[in-house]
């Protein structure tokens, strides 16, 4: 009898990314939601006034807005350049405190101790390397700041669109990771927001 490995907290890191008109039309469908893991992010990240954060994989920027409208100021990193110039657009009537930087996980475009805060939204499981982008969220954080990972829960067996998230198995390996990484205070949630299921994931920098 063979038994099955469990996919790995990246497990979309092929993904080819998002380009050209798919890539907008998938900018503009990220900018109409997202106000709830913005919220969550926020909330799990203890973001207030006066802190400086690290959106990683920022997309259409909302919970960078978000956090801004919050008196935070903000980096948001995306690889996609259309996902930036999107942010950008919508940022224009924003609060701000708000920049927009290309960049990606494993080699933020940020100063070593710079950020209270980084959190990535439904976009762990498209890095390329867990290693390089944790080892990178511990170099920008400063002492005692929080990372936050917040995922759409998904069920093991799961393909397609429906596979884009994190099973609980998923989680609590890449809570492992960041373990492993020195992170300490680390805590694995799900969240409930009407018919849709996140799974989360915080921990403290050393």
């Amino acid at each position: 009898m063979t038994t099955t490995q469990p996919s790995p907290p990246n497990h979309h890191a092929g993904y080819p990314g998002f380009a050209g008109p798919a890539g907008f039309i998938a900018a503009a469908s990220m900018a109409l939601g997202g106000k709830d893991d913005a919220r969550l992010a926020v909330r799990l990240s203890g973001v207030a006034a006066g802190d400086a954060v690290a959106d990683i994989g920022c997309g259409p920027g909302t919970a960078a807005r978000y956090a801004a409208g919050l008196g935070a100021t903000v980096t948001g990193i995306d690889p996609a350049p259309v996902m930036l110039r999107f942010a950008r657009l919508l940022t224009q009537a924003s609060p701000q405190g708000v920049r927009y930087l290309q960049g990606n996980a494993e080699a933020l475009p940020l100063p070593d101790s710079s950020v209270s805060a980084a959190w990535s939204i439904a976009c762990v499981h498209h890095w390329a390397d867990l290693d390089a982008g944790l080892d990178e969220a511990r170099r920008v954080l400063q002492p005692g700041g929080r990372l936050v990972a917040i995922e759409r829960l998904t069920q093991p067996g799961a393909t397609g669109l429906a596979s884009h998230g994190w099973t609980a198995e998923q989680a609590g390996a890449f809570a492992d990771r960041c373990r492993a990484h020195g992170f300490t205070g680390i805590a694995t949630s799900q969240q409930r927001d009407g018919r849709r299921t996140t799974v989360s994931v915080t921990a403290t920098a050393p």
